[in-house]
């Protein structure tokens, strides 16, 4: 008896199209980063607290070593591509290697990393 109006059939089936699978699932958090961009090899290996130079960023980076954000807090942010097939984030982030930086986006989280999909990212202001 409820649903005999035609009109109520169609308010209802479009709430049922607007609540897609997935869709009703906590988006995930942007959050705002500071840090160095620097070659994830430095990062691990070397365990860098910043870039020992743009220069060798660089270097590491056209070699194929991903660059990624160290933040200041110790934590290495892995800049991820959101479009499908994933694109590499070197080309994006080599004009900022070796530098400090701000950036903002979605981050996601498995199994202890963390990767960022960047939506802002601009070089930190110098502080004195």
């Amino acid at each position: 008896m409820l649903f005999q109006k035609p009109a109520m059939n169609c308010i209802l089936a479009a709430v049922l199209m607007t609540v897609v699978p997935g869709e009703a699932c906590a988006q995930e958090p942007v959050v705002t980063v500071k840090g160095f961009v620097l070659d994830s090899a430095c990062a691990f290996i070397k365990n860098l607290q910043k870039p020992v130079s743009k220069d060798c960023a660089i270097a590491c980076a056209k070699a194929g070593s991903p660059l990624v954000i160290l933040a200041d807090d110790g934590t290495i942010y892995w800049p991820i591509s959101a479009a499908m097939p994933a694109t590499g984030q070197n080309p994006r982030l080599i004009k900022l290697a070796g530098q400090r930086v701000v950036a903002a986006g979605r981050l996601f989280e498995r199994s202890g990393s963390r990767a960022l999909v960047i939506e802002k990212i601009e070089a930190a202001p110098i502080s004195r």
